[in-house]
This record gives structure tokens, sequence and C-alpha cells, in this order.
């Protein structure tokens, strides 16, 4: 390879590849600067070629130490066949992740090619911030009721004797709402995780969206909202669709909550039969919209994505991360807008029909 996008008739250029590829000879000079190389060190890749690759790519770790002095590939122990991956600096401060590979005339031989792969270090940077944030965010999620279940537990044991029937169960119906906090917290974190790995597990039956909604909007109010809050309007001859009822109920269950928590006035649920078009097949569209504050415009992009939170910053930020998740292993979709009263409004689509294993 003695261009930037390699030479000869070959299925795989080095630019066709997505991480920076740079290769020198056994001299140390550049015989291979991809196009991806480029454009992670800010340099021109034919300018590379042919420049000793010390000098172009005069590597630091991050405590300013020169690499190429600390490893010195083609001083290297013959029976070394390369570096893992180091987080490294360029020139400016940029971060890159480097993995090299040390390729040898022969087993115990000359270094005949040093091979080096770049990749930006910034997705790792954001990934390692999310965990960091999920870990902070779990911590913090799990302190409050942990905290008020040992308090409560603590009094209980020391003066179970002072204390009436009615302050006694009192504090155990504290204790048990905290407990089933903790649960939902652990449902959620295992939910995410299954979503993030493609393994969330999808146990598929003949499903009432009316009923469901119908017998969530009843918990509700039975938990102490006003029956007027809500306004259920159902569609005829709604086509039957076949879905995990569990994982709808907690698709239900965080919008209306999301509904109630950070909207207001009418919490309006809508079910409405969407035509087959466009190659799609037919389903069913659930609607749930408020008369709040609604989604900043600005905001609108991210309320799908991890840790995204309203205006009070409760909870988690892991609900309607999970409602997308759900929706889409169930084949349908998921969006947000404004309601037409201003509030906030989340339709989320069904796919119809029996599945391929019951036909």
């Amino acid at each position: 390879m003695d261009s930037a996008a390699g030479a000869g008739d070959v299925e795989m250029r080095p630019d066709d590849l997505p991480d920076g590829l740079v290769i020198a000879d056994e001299l140390g000079h550049i015989r291979c600067f991809n196009a991806e190389a480029g454009r992670l060190t800010g340099s021109v890749p034919t300018a590379m070629l042919g420049r000793r690759i010390q000098e172009a790519l005069p590597l630091e770790h991050t405590d300013g130490r020169r690499w190429w002095l600390v490893t010195d590939p083609y001083q290297a122990s013959a029976g070394r066949s390369g570096e893992p991956e180091h987080h490294l600096l360029l020139p400016g401060g940029k971060e890159v992740l480097v993995t090299t590979r040390y390729l040898r005339t022969a087993p115990g031989g000359p270094l005949h090619r040093l091979v080096l792969g770049l990749r930006d270090a910034g997705t790792r940077h954001r990934d390692e911030r999310s965990d960091a944030e999920l870990i902070a965010t779990v911590a913090h999620e799990l302190r409050s009721p942990l905290t008020s279940v040992k308090g409560f537990t603590a009094t209980m044991l020391d003066k179970w004797e002072r204390f009436t029937d009615d302050q006694k169960r009192l504090m155990l119906q504290t204790v048990d709402s905290d407990a089933d906090r903790v649960t939902r917290l652990i449902t959620e974190l295992l939910d995410v995780s299954r979503i993030d790995s493609g393994r969330l597990e999808i146990r598929r039956q003949p499903v009432q969206l009316a009923e469901a909604v119908r017998r969530h909007v009843e918990t509700l109010v039975n938990g102490g909202l006003p029956a007027d809050r809500f306004t259920v309007r159902v569609a005829a001859d709604l086509p039957g669709v076949w879905a995990d009822p569990d994982k709808i109920d907690q698709v239900l269950g965080n919008l209306l909550e999301n509904a109630v928590r950070h909207g207001a006035g009418t919490v309006t649920i809508e079910l409405d039969r969407v035509p087959p078009r466009d190659h799609h097949q037919e389903g069913t569209a659930v609607t749930v919209s408020d008369e709040g504050p609604g989604i900043p415009e600005e905001a609108m992009h991210r309320v799908f994505t991890r840790f995204w939170r309203g205006s009070d910053r409760s909870g988690t930020g892991l609900g309607l991360y999970i409602v997308k998740g759900i929706v889409e292993a169930h084949g349908g979709t998921v969006t947000a807008g404004h309601g037409a009263r201003g509030g906030a409004r989340f339709r989320f689509t069904l796919p119809a029909g029996t599945p391929a294993f019951m036909v």
C-alpha cells in the first residue's frame, strides 16, 4: 500500500475502513495513511506518505511522556507482537485510542511493518460518562427509599411497644411503598440492560388495548386522582394486537404517570386504527396527551434518550427510554410532540395481526 487510498485492485481499500489506519515500513516511513486517520489527526493523507511515523504522529501519554520514546516499536523485543489500546494525545490535546501491531518477516525476526489503528476517544468518553451518570442516578434514587426503610425498621425494632397499632401500620405502609420503589428501579435497570444488549424478551399474546387503558385509568383514580382528570376515546373496529401484556402495561403506566406528574389539566388517551400504507401493515395507535407546559422544542429530540427528565427533574429519566425500547421490540414506533392544547403528546403504534409462528 503506497498511497493514501491503497494501491492495487482489492475489494477493501484503506479508505473504506471506519477506523484510522497508518502503516509504516521497516525504516519507519509511512506507506499508508487512510482518510479516517487524516480526519482524526487533521492531516492531509497524501502529505503524510514517506514521512517518519514518529514525526508525523508525535503521540504522547496523558502524563506528557512521548509515546515513541517509551514504546519504540523498532527496538522492541522480537517476541512482542504489538501494544494494546492506549489513550494517547495528538498535538493540540486531542485524545485518540491507539492500537499497534508488529508484523515481522518471520517469528522472532526484525520488524517489517508497523500497523497503527486509530479511533476517536470521544465515543468511549461519552459511553463512560453515560455509565457514570447511570451509577450516580441509581445511587441517588436508591439512597432515599433505603434510608427510609432502614430508619423505620430500626425505630420499630427499638421502640415497638411504644407505638400504637395505627402508627405501626403507617410505618409499615411507608416501608412497603419504599420497597416497591426500589423494585421498580431494579426492574428499570434490568430493562435498560436488556434493551441495550438486544435481549428484551417479548411474550406475545392477544392484548385488548382499550381494556388495558381503562384499567390503568381506574388504578390512578383509585389512587386519589379525580375521574374527570381523564378522557378515554376508543375508535370502533380496532384491529387485534398481539403483544406482551406486561410490557404494554409498562408502556401505558409510564406514559400516563408522566402525563399526570409533568402535565396539567385533562389527560386524554385516544386509541385509533392505523390503516395499512406504504408497505406497512395496519395497527393500533395509542395517543396520550395533556394540557401542561409541554416539551421545549430544543429538548424534543432527547425525550427518548437515557436520563431525559421533565422540568422538575424528578425520577431516573429512564422511563421514556424503556418505552421506546419496548415499542420498537414489538415492531412499532413511538413519537413525541405537542398536544392540541399545548401540552405534551406521546403516540405509539403497534402492528396488528397474528405472529408468524401462529399462522
